[in-house]
This record gives C-alpha cells, sequence and structure tokens, in this order.
C-alpha cells in the first residue's frame, strides 16, 4: 500500500506490475479508504489482470443530522430525507477532488478508457457527477446503494454517453431507498443511457452475490 501525498490521502493497491487499469473506489459516510480495500482479493480478478486500486479517504467534516459530529463525509447531509435538500456545494468540490484522481493517472499513462470510478452510498452520489460530467471518456461507473444526488444539475458530457453503467441496490435497504437508486436509473435510461439495475436481498451493505457480479462486470469491462 502507499500513501498518495499530493492528492487526498487514499489507499493503493496494485494486483501487478506496470497496470493498465485504475479503480477509484469511493467509500460511504463516515467510513474511509479501508472500508472496501479488503474486497480485492474477494473480487478473484485473473492474475493477468494488472489493476491500480485507488481508495480515496474523504476529508473530515461536521455531519448536519448528525447533530454536527465531525466525521469522514463527501460532503454534509442537511436532512434525514437525503435526497430533498442537498449539499452541491460540498459534492462539488469531492467530485473536482475525485476528478483530481483521474487526472493523475492519466498523467501515470493510463487510458482514460480504463479508469473505472465506483462509489458506496455518499460515495456513489459523488461517482455520478464525476463519472456522467467528465470530459473524457472513461471506462465504467459502479453505483452502489446510492441516489444520483445533482441530477438536476449536473452537466452531462457527451463523452460518455455510452458508458457502462451499473446500479446495485439492496431491496431492504433502510439508509438510502431501494427507490432512490431506481429512480436515478431511470431518469438516465430517459437521457439515452444504458443503465443495469440490479437489486440484492441486503440492506445498507454488500453481500457475495454483488461482488461476484463487480468481479463479472470489470472482466467484461477490461
Amino acid at each position: 500500500m502507499v500513501e498518495l501525498m499530493k492528492l487526498l490521502p487514499a489507499i493503493e493497491i496494485e494486483t501487478k506490475d506496470n497496470p493498465d487499469t485504475s479503480i477509484i473506489w469511493l467509500h460511504g459516510l463516515g467510513a474511509d479508504g479501508n472500508d472496501f480495500a479488503p474486497i480485492i482479493p474477494e473480487l478473484r480478478l485473473p492474475e493477468s489482470m494488472a489493476v491500480r486500486f485507488i481508495f480515496p479517504h474523504a476529508p473530515q467534516i461536521p455531519v448536519t443530522v448528525n447533530e454536527g459530529y465531525v466525521m469522514p463525509a463527501w460532503y454534509d447531509i442537511l436532512e434525514m430525507e437525503i435526497d430533498r435538500k442537498v449539499d452541491t456545494e460540498g459534492l462539488l468540490a469531492s467530485a473536482n477532488e475525485i476528478n483530481g484522481f483521474i487526472e493523475n493517472e492519466l498523467e501515470r499513462g493510463i487510458d482514460s478508457r480504463r479508469i473505472i470510478v465506483i462509489g458506496f452510498s455518499q460515495g456513489g452520489a459523488v461517482a455520478y457527477q464525476v463519472a456522467l460530467s467528465h470530459a473524457k471518456p472513461l471506462g465504467g461507473l459502479l453505483a452502489m446503494s446510492c441516489y444520483f444526488a445533482t441530477s438536476a444539475s449536473i452537466q452531462l458530457n457527451e463523452a460518455n454517453k455510452d458508458l457502462s453503467l451499473e446500479i446495485h441496490h439492496g431491496t431492504y435497504d433502510p439508509v438510502v431507498p431501494e427507490s432512490l437508486g431506481k429512480n436515478a436509473a431511470e431518469q438516465l435510461k430517459n437521457h439515452g443511457y444504458i443503465v443495469n439495475f440490479r437489486s440484492y436481498p441486503m440492506e445498507h451493505g454488500v453481500c457475495p452475490q454483488q461482488i461476484e457480479d463487480i468481479s463479472k462486470w470489470l472482466q467484461q469491462l477490461l
């Protein structure tokens, strides 16, 4: 593991020397980059795949719904009904930070079409903003257990009109209702995107079948 210093702090893990693919994976509220790092071996990717996984740590900020308690968060949560009032300014600031990681990977020689953005919960909301507005074609977007927070304001970029787009959600999610994931899928389909929506019999988390599906999706992309 290598700590990246010139961007947000992050965990970086390479499955093989000289990676030709970068996966930027964003955690949820109150977690950090360590949250999804253990998933790498569970993906059981072929040994021939040389992938650089990057797990950024969100900044520590006070979160309104948690009585101002300071915790890792990509943006503030202003109300319990998370989709009603969004801290768009904070979300866009985090999206800008993640765009910095994409630019860094381009400088390191990774083709934009081999950069994949994955986000869980709050991280998924940021991932939507990053991938769908990016000026260069990216490899794919996976939005997990989240909602399309900036759907009303995002400037969709034609460069990613054909982006491989997966939305995963738990049927029993008490934190981000599955209906919000379905709404995101429908909104994107109405904009002409091809979306693959998958639901799983789980709450707000990740399950073994989902990990298997993520692995298959990554292998198809790469």
